[in-house]
This record gives C-alpha cells, structure tokens and sequence, in this order.
C-alpha cells in the first residue's frame, strides 16, 4: 500500500537545499543496497555466462569467478560487486515475484543497477565500458564450472540453445546454503 510521503516543514525543506542530491541518495541505496546483501549469498566460485545471475529460489546471486571485483576511475577504488548484486536482485524478484519476461525486467534492474553506480558518485559510462569490457572477456572464456543451480530463465529468454547446452555439460553442484530471509507474500508459500 502506497503512503503519502509527511510534507517537511519549511525549515527543513530550507536544510535540503543545501544538501547535494547524490548524498541522500547514497544514504538510501547504502541502506537498500545492505537490506538486498542481508538478504542473499554472494557466490564467486563458478563460471557465469553474461557475468552474473542468480540461483532458481533467488537466495543466491553468483558472480562470475573471473569478473575483477573492482576497477579504478579517478584514482579512486570503485568495487563493483554491490552494483552487479542489485541488478541481479531486482531482475530475479520482477521474474519470481511479478512474473516479468526476462528481456522486461532486465531494463528495470539495468535502471536500479545505474541508479546505484550514480549514487556513489561514479560516472555510468565509465562503469558501464568497465562492464562491457569483462563481459566480452568472460564471454570468450570456455566454461567449465556451471552451477547448477542457475536460473536459466535469461539464457532461455534469448533463446541461446547452444549457450545452455554447454552451460549443462558442465553443472558443478552448489554447496548448501543456509536461507538468509524468508519470502512472505499473500498466497505465495515455499518459496
């Protein structure tokens, strides 16, 4: 249920002019981006086509085990793993929970995905060719650690039969993992 933001006072409206957009939205999504990490396992161990994805329930956000987990921009640091782990999040929750196609909830976590980078103060684009680099990368690599696991909704969705093939050949178990959080909704039960 959607509930009307209070009006803040004019003082405090007065006080928020002064503070810069991008820090209160860092604040915001740090706090969404730990809600999301508290929620899920981060796996780096296996071989991940398109970089990242996400187990079949959701619980699990694998991160391919050769994607650098940071780069620099600006003699600055930038670790990258959050921004992936928010994309991968919000594109399986649209699937799972709203039943999306793939290609549709893609563009939203994309959104969600650069919203987060911008939060940091990081320039998309510089982000995005650091992305679009590794992709190309570990898209050249052979596969030879799948988990199997893998949601393969994305790979189906672009209907790459000869991606999943290989994918299949080479399914490596996934070591248990306890669930971080329950999913409770209305009608919904197992999941």
């Amino acid at each position: 249920m959607y509930e009307k933001t209070p009006t803040p006072s004019a003082a405090a409206k007065k006080k928020m002019r002064h503070i810069p957009e991008w820090l209160i939205s860092k604040e915001m999504m740090d706090h969404a981006l730990r809600s999301i990490r508290s929620r899920i396992h981060l796996e780096r161990e296996f071989d991940i086509p398109y970089v990242a994805g996400y187990s079949l329930d959701g619980h699990i956000i694998f991160i391919d085990r050769h994607m650098p987990k940071s780069f620099v921009w600006r003699r600055r640091r930038v670790r990258t793993d959050r921004f992936l782990v928010v994309h991968e999040a919000v594109e399986k929750s649209l699937i799972q929970l709203l039943g999306m196609h793939y290609l549709h909830a893609h563009q939203i976590a994309l959104r969600a995905e650069q919203a987060a980078v911008r939060a940091e103060g990081i320039d998309w684009h510089a982000y995005d060719d650091f992305m679009q680099d590794n992709i190309k990368v570990i898209g050249d690599e052979a596969l030879s650690k799948v988990p199997e696991t893998l949601d393969l909704t994305p790979y189906r969705d672009f209907h790459d039969k000869e991606e999943i093939k290989k994918m299949r050949a080479c399914f490596t178990p996934v070591p248990p993992q306890t669930r971080k959080h329950e999913i409770h909704i209305a009608g919904l039960s197992g999941l």
